[in-house]
């Protein structure tokens, strides 16, 4: 079954060692493994297009794209997890949301 995964990519700064942050990639697939393969592939086209002066591509129709990129900030793929989807901001999940 088709669902909305999150892939949270460790992104340490490799100017500024004190510095880490987390690149979050979103689309819809069938697993978490297929979810860190597109994360990867979407990544790497958008790395491709920016290192030879093109702009990033749009999002795939499956919801997988790259918004932006960040030099100097390197992916540690080894470390990158996946899971289903959750927005902590949402209409869905908001507290004073009801049926």
């Amino acid at each position: 079954m088709l669902r909305t995964y999150e892939v949270d990519v460790p992104i340490p700064d490799s100017n500024h060692p004190d510095r880490h942050g987390v690149h979050v990639f979103t689309g819809v697939t069938d697993s978490p493994a297929a979810a860190l393969r597109r994360a990867h592939e979407v990544y790497d086209a958008a790395l491709a297009a920016h290192t030879a002066g093109r702009e990033i591509p749009d999002s795939q129709p499956d919801q997988w794209g790259v918004a932006g990129l960040r030099p100097g900030w390197q992916m540690e793929w080894p470390a990158a997890r996946a899971g289903l989807g959750n927005n902590p901001v949402s209409w869905t999940t908001r507290a004073d949301f009801a049926l």
